[in-house]
């Protein structure tokens, strides 16, 4: 059984970060989910996927895995790389395609 620790993104829909400066320690799934025939419904007899432990830096989520004897992975957050466009630079005569609407 392997636990994930990773930095969660932001989210999508919202300009903010909140939730996004702590990381998280998630248990792999170790069964697949099944449809449950009569009413439809997902589910697993696999407890683990419910817990989701937040820890403060990478390196405290790290020590518990190992302290508990967990495999575990790191998944390192992407870097944002800025854009460095000004206004004016829709304007410039040095374009190499012409601006269409």
């Amino acid at each position: 059984m392997t636990a994930r620790i990773f930095k969660p993104a932001r989210n999508a829909m919202q300009s903010g970060t909140a939730r996004t400066k702590r990381w998280v320690l998630e248990h792999e799934p170790v069964e697949a989910r099944r449809v449950e025939p009569l009413m439809g419904w997902t589910s697993s007899a696999d407890t683990r996927q419910q817990v989701r432990l937040y820890f403060s830096t990478k390196e405290e989520a790290i020590a518990y895995a190992a302290r508990e004897g967990l495999a575990y992975h790191v998944v390192e957050p992407k870097t944002k790389t800025p854009k460095t466009a000004a206004y004016a630079d829709n304007f410039r005569t040095s374009i190499l395609e012409p601006w269409t609407h």
